[in-house]
């Protein structure tokens, strides 16, 4: 029998240390944690992508009653940027929560659903996308998606 170690590179970082079309991207998902339909958690998400084309499109999640008929933040701006943009590739997303009026600590992390359904425009655009995860402590850089989703469906 063997064993099988499966490992992720984060890069951790300050918003200063982060290059201009990072803090452009962060600042763009903070802002679309403010247009989150959230009644129910009270947990704020956003997220903003960018595209090969130089746009730059965001999201935000939105509850309903009839749980789990939401939709994340992630999925809400993929799949909006797919249907405008289907020929521009992905190349960056930066997510951001708050609660209670204050953004996180601690960067989060894109659900399971979330992390293959990035994968899928991932794979289609034949390039990583790296993710900024925002928190106030800090930011997590991480270099592609599937460095979240280890042994996932995909030839990365």
């Amino acid at each position: 029998m063997e064993n099988l170690k499966i490992t992720t590179n984060i890069q951790v970082c300050q918003y200063n240390e982060l290059v201009e079309e990072d803090k452009i991207l962060i600042d763009k998902a903070k802002s679309m944690t403010e247009k989150s339909y959230v009644p129910y958690s009270k947990f704020h998400v956003g997220a903003a992508l960018l595209l090969s084309n130089g746009k730059i499109v965001g999201g935000s999640n939105q509850e309903n009653a009839a749980f789990p008929s939401g939709t994340c933040a992630e999925r809400t701006t993929i799949y909006y940027a797919h249907s405008k943009y289907p020929e521009s590739k992905f190349q960056k997303l930066a997510i951001a929560a708050s609660k209670d009026g204050k953004f996180t600590a601690r960067p989060i992390s894109p659900c399971g659903a979330c992390r293959q359904a990035i994968l899928e425009y991932e794979t289609l655009g034949g390039e990583p996308v790296k993710l900024l995860l925002y928190g106030t402590d800090c930011i997590y850089i991480v270099n592609s998606i599937s460095d979240l989703l280890p042994l996932c469906f995909s030839e990365f």
